[in-house]
């Protein structure tokens, strides 16, 4: 482990504060610069940064390559390997311009921190994500227990995320007046000024057509929350777990108490628990944006539908859609291509109205 310089993280600190102020970088976003400062830092045992040089660039980007990720042990990936260094050489680049630092950094030392072409290409590579198909969640759903509120809130809270896609930040953080119940379909607003929406944009959001069994589900839950629990406009939709001891002196869930959780850590661990239950493999409440991606190409049947499934989840362009959700798998895309060997028929009008839409609304955003 590196030595702590107490000079190093005076300018540490100094950069993070510029990112958060006068950047408007998020706190994972600073999560990762702090990593990636770490780890350049063990590379040269701790010296401070005034004495770096086009060397420790080279040594610091041999050592990513021979370094293994703390969660999976497995070397990092190109694309966590580029990141890293880009946030290394942003911060090499502010310190020259800063007091005491023109005279010490070199612009063109800072250079030798670019990652090779070949890892860029990797970590851009488009990646086979793997999500559960809308068979798998109901499976889930169905096998999960009823009996107590946390039951049923657990319940609702997999039904809600399938129905909506809303991301798991954004879900935690709602109250039921973000939820109209008597629309058709009922609709979620989300306001960036009270919901943790991402890049704090304002998302409406009617729920998917995938079941009226699976709503029915979560308007029960908010039936119950208004009219056993009383709670009202501002309190959660999925309240916080209440814990006391019970009689054999262990914690143990009591109930909900009138509070949002203050991360999306326990909703995942629903899920986990939830998939393990249903003896599926585990997978995260981000994915369901995967499965709600990839049941567009399939449910859609027009442009104009398209583009409305894209904005339920937020996304303004459906170039995004595609881009982050709508990516096939092997096994189907080999599918698809025998599928129209086989036809006779001619094309339709709807791949021509489908680039049309594309050039209207093309554009880059991450999901």
């Amino acid at each position: 482990m590196a030595k702590i310089n107490p000079w190093n993280e005076r300018i540490k600190r100094d950069h993070l504060r510029y990112l958060k102020e006068a950047r408007g970088k998020s706190e994972a976003t600073l999560d990762m610069v702090r990593k990636a400062l770490a780890r350049f830092e063990a590379s040269t045992g701790g010296k401070d940064f005034k004495t770096f040089r086009r060397e420790q660039a080279i040594a610091f980007k041999d050592r990513l390559g021979e370094t293994d990720g703390l969660r999976t042990g497995e070397p990092l990936s190109a694309a966590t390997q580029t990141a890293t260094l880009s946030a290394v050489k942003e911060f090499f680049l502010w310190l020259a311009w800063q007091p005491g630092f023109k005279s010490r950094i070199r612009r063109d030392d800072v250079e030798y921190l670019n990652p090779s072409r070949k890892d860029v290409a990797k970590a851009k590579a488009a990646k086979l994500r793997d999500f559960p198909s809308l068979e798998q969640v109901r499976a889930v759903v169905e096998v999960m227990p009823s009996e107590t509120v946390v039951d049923r809130r657990n319940r609702a809270l997999v039904a809600f995320t399938i129905l909506t896609g809303i991301r798991d930040r954004a879900t935690v953080s709602l109250s039921l007046r973000h939820v109209d119940p008597t629309r058709d379909p009922p609709v979620v607003m989300q306001d960036p000024n009270t919901v943790e929406t991402k890049f704090a944009k304002g998302i409406t959001t009617y729920f998917f057509p995938l079941g009226e069994d699976l709503k029915a589900i979560v308007l029960d839950w908010i039936g119950e929350l208004r009219n056993v629990h009383l709670f009202g406009p501002t309190d959660p939709l999925f309240p916080r777990t209440s814990i006391a001891v019970g009689v054999s002196g262990e914690f143990t869930a009591t109930g909900i108490e009138r509070a949002h959780w203050s991360d999306a850590s326990p909703m995942r661990d629903i899920f986990r628990k939830a998939f393990v239950r249903a003896g599926l493999p585990y997978h995260s409440p981000h994915t369901f944006r995967h499965t709600l991606g990839h049941l567009m190409q399939t449910m859609c049947r027009s442009p104009e539908e398209v583009k409305a499934w894209s904005q339920n989840l937020g996304h303004e362009n459906v170039a995004t859609t595609y881009g982050s959700y709508g990516r096939i798998d092997p096994h189907r895309q080999g599918e698809l291509i025998a599928r129209l060997g086989a036809s006779q028929s001619e094309p339709g009008d709807l791949a021509a109205e489908m680039a049309a839409l594309l050039a209207r609304h093309g554009g880059r955003q991450t999901g």
